[in-house]
């Protein structure tokens, strides 16, 4: 019986007297849906193959493929004990390996966020402990009071001379003043 896996879900498919559409198929209404629509497994985002193609999941070394155990050969072996343990022992190490390998791909993607949560903290700490320093400016600014960097950038000058230009004050009906700047 030779179990093929599902290029979508990445289930393992068993064959079945259906038609060989259906029984590559038969796993899920999402993954049928997908292949009647002719999607390719690697842009959509959730498929094995799609995540593999982004980097997201170890791809699979070749030295490491359970499937080579389980493949179908040619010639048949007569069973033999030693060599039934033998494959067992090599199948419980490729696995322990792929673990390993995992584990370390994992810890390598994930460097890159914690790194990231790392700084935002740092960042939050510093705008805690420089808090009083905000809130003297955020006063300052309410009270109409410029800062002393924003009236040294306004009156320099960079290769230009500045136009003066008259201001009209106009009086509202309820009592207060609006300027307008008249225009040369």
């Amino acid at each position: 019986m030779r179990v093929e896996t599902c290029h979508f879900c990445s289930r393992p498919v068993y064959p079945s007297k259906a038609p060989p559409s259906l029984i590559r198929f038969k796993l899920t209404f999402t993954t049928h849906q997908n292949f009647k629509a002719k999607r390719q497994p690697r842009r959509v985002k959730w498929t094995k193959a799609g995540r593999a193609a982004k980097g997201k999941e170890m791809i699979v070394d070749s030295s490491l493929v359970l499937s080579q155990f389980a493949k179908k050969r040619n010639v048949p072996v007569k069973y033999d004990r030693n060599l039934v343990a033998a494959t067992i022992k090599a199948m419980e190490r490729v696995e322990e390996i792929r673990q390993r390998r995992e584990r370390v791909f994992t810890k390598r993607r994930l460097a890159g966020k914690l790194a990231r949560d790392r700084k935002r903290e740092a960042d939050r700490k510093v705008v805690m402990e420089g808090e009083h320093l905000i809130r003297k400016e955020l006063r300052e600014r309410e009270e109409g009071q410029p800062l002393v960097a924003e009236t040294a950038k306004a009156s320099r000058l960079h290769g230009e001379e500045r136009l003066r230009q008259k201001k009209k004050t106009r009086m509202l009906v309820d009592g207060t003043t609006q300027e307008e700047m008249d225009v040369d």
